[in-house]
């Protein structure tokens, strides 16, 4: 017994305080007085424990308490993460919707201006033959698309088409090198020949005497003598001109007016009287 009291004497000695100090509490619940000695021992002692107890709980109420507000948070953050691209989508959705309404009123505006049967057609793809320069419409002969008849934009000349299937058809587009065109400086009115370059950043202006005027940046128009194109279409602009001392033509470029590599509708026109393509005579400066 007496080994059992030396080997737990502190634990013993504490509970005999906390048992006092209880009992002195429970038997002075109605009257009030000063703390003893063994009062202010117990208080002392068990003081730490009370804190070191109401902290914990603290501690765990409060992680227990963040921990649901995490998880409350990450919840919103997520919804409004799902919020934020779909309204990024509905943005983006806007914009090309926006851009698409654009072109088709340039497109419906020069349907006003340039009477005659029309058939609007949307750009499928580019055709990979590198033989061939094309692009593929999803209007066919059931719509009125014919082999032969000009393609073009609000901005100006695309091509012409090459072959027409019953719903689609290729078009061969002016920077093919087998493409030929009528065209005019509109600034002198000069007539010349104009050709693909295999390239859709230039063609060729082709049979205009080298002692023609001619500047950089003037204005190329069709001429309408091929039998394809109306007079008056736009096809770019004069770039690179060189005057050779000799031979009888001038090398020049022509920068198209057309972005073929944003192209997304076009307009194909209806047939045009049939005539001869200028010779190397009418492109020789005539005006």
């Amino acid at each position: 017994m007496l080994s059992f009291l030396r080997r737990h004497r502190d634990p013993l000695l504490v509970c005999l305080i906390l048992a006092h100090a209880l009992g002195m509490f429970l038997g002075s619940s109605r009257r009030v007085r000063e703390p003893n000695l063994v009062d202010r021992i117990a208080l002392a002692v068990t003081a730490p424990v009370q804190r070191g107890a109401v902290a914990t709980v603290d501690g765990m109420v409060n992680a227990w308490q963040q921990y649901v507000s995490l998880r409350s948070v990450r919840r919103e953050n997520a919804s409004l993460l799902e919020q934020n691209t779909k309204l990024r989508a509905d943005v983006v959705g806007l914009a090309e919707a926006r851009a698409e309404n654009e072109r088709l009123r340039r497109l419906v505006h020069y349907d006003e201006v340039s009477p005659g049967p029309k058939v609007i057609a949307r750009v499928l793809g580019i055709n990979p033959d590198p033989n061939r320069l094309t692009l593929r419409i999803d209007r066919g002969e059931g719509d009125g698309v014919r082999r032969g008849q000009a393609v073009v934009t609000a901005d100006g000349v695309v091509g012409q088409v090459l072959r027409a299937t019953a719903s689609a058809a290729d078009v061969l587009v002016v920077f093919d090198p087998n493409c030929r065109l009528g065209g005019r400086i509109q600034r002198t009115r000069s007539r010349v020949g104009i050709s693909g370059a295999g390239d859709e950043q230039a063609l060729k202006l082709e049979y205009l005497l080298r002692t023609e005027d001619l500047e950089e940046g003037d204005l190329v128009v069709t001429s309408g003598t091929d039998g394809v194109y109306p007079p008056g279409l736009v096809v770019g602009r004069v770039t690179g001109v060189q005057r050779q001392t000799s031979g009888m033509f001038l090398n020049a470029g022509i920068l198209p007016a057309v972005n073929f590599g944003k192209v997304e509708e076009v307009i194909v026109l209806a047939p045009q009287p049939s005539t001869s393509f200028p010779t190397r005579m009418e492109g020789q400066g005539r005006r």
